[in-house]
């Protein structure tokens, strides 16, 4: 990475560390990059306090701000003896997502980092967390770190999909490895590719047969699979992946993924998601159904035409 390069950790708006701490940090130095921690606060019983008049509550939210920066340059200072260049900045607002993002158009970053936070299944049925509305809206690479084996990561994989037939796809694979490359080479990590093939979830009219039973005959299944096992491998060659590296494997996506990850200890699993409009946003896409389920940490790479 360039010496410009940039990572922003946002953090909890209460004064309280994370793993997330540890591997932007590590991230930064290893890249030698500059690292931007943020807090967006905001308290509810702070900011609806009714025993107060309005000029001792403003007093009380700017000195609760204060504490919070005064608790990030705090945590930043050991990082600046390490060389690493930091910034803090804490924002009073209540719903963070678009100061986010207005942060990311107007500070250029190489990511953004954050704690994954493990929101409940039925709180995450009844609203949308932050999480997953970053998933599905931040423009920059996204890294939720959730377990944290090492500080810097090892062990990385990239999870590609060469033979999807959404176009949104396309050169989205070659940005998974692109990112992923450059992240294992900066940590000086192992990275292995894996594609997970379900042929339970390919339309069989998609492909030219009249009905399912026709796609999975002996002949018609061999000719799909070397087709998939072609575009796996020329993509993989064409990022200067070793075969060694390289790994097609039967099931479903999310189980072998998380199979995977749980039995070689991946430290990051790369990513790509494809931007969901009308009905599809609401059925979510896999990286978001894999989002909580993962036993490593997850860097999700977005197509270039997020912002549109």
């Amino acid at each position: 990475m360039s010496a410009q390069s940039r990572f922003m950790l946002v953090v909890s708006p209460l004064m309280k560390n994370s793993p997330a701490f540890e591997r932007a940090a590590a991230l930064a130095k290893a890249s030698d990059a500059a690292l931007h921690i943020v807090a967006f606060d905001y308290l509810e019983g702070l900011a609806t306090a009714g025993l107060v008049n309005e000029q001792a509550l403003e007093q009380m939210r700017l000195g609760y701000v204060e504490r919070h920066h005064q608790w990030l340059e705090d945590q930043a200072r050991p990082l600046r003896k390490l060389g690493v260049h930091v910034t803090t900045e804490v924002v009073w607002v209540q719903s963070p997502l678009q100061e986010i993002l207005i942060h990311l158009r107007e500070q250029p970053m190489t990511a953004l980092v954050k704690a994954l936070e493990h929101e409940s299944v039925l709180s995450r049925l009844m609203f949308t967390p932050l999480d997953i509305h970053l998933l599905r809206e931040c423009p920059v690479p996204l890294h939720f770190v959730s377990h944290l084996h090492h500080a810097l990561p090892r062990r990385i994989v990239a999870a590609v999909d060469p033979f999807h037939r959404n176009d949104h796809y396309e050169g989205l694979n070659d940005r998974i490895l692109h990112e992923a490359a450059k992240l294992a080479s900066n940590c000086n990590a192992e990275l292995d590719v894996i594609y997970a093939h379900d042929l339970s979830s390919i339309s069989a009219a998609e492909f030219g047969f009249n009905n399912a039973s026709a796609l999975f005959s002996p002949s018609a299944a061999k000719a799909l699979f070397d087709a998939q096992s072609d575009a796996f491998h020329e993509l993989a060659k064409r990022n200067n992946i070793p075969a060694e590296n390289q790994h097609m494997i039967m099931g479903n996506p999310a189980k072998v993924l998380s199979s995977y990850a749980d039995a070689y200890d991946i430290d990051v699993i790369v990513m790509g998601r494809v931007v969901h409009r009308g009905i599809g946003q609401l059925i979510g896409s896999t990286v978001e159904h894999l989002l909580y389920k993962m036993p490593c940490s997850v860097w999700v790479v977005s197509p270039e035409d997020v912002a549109d």
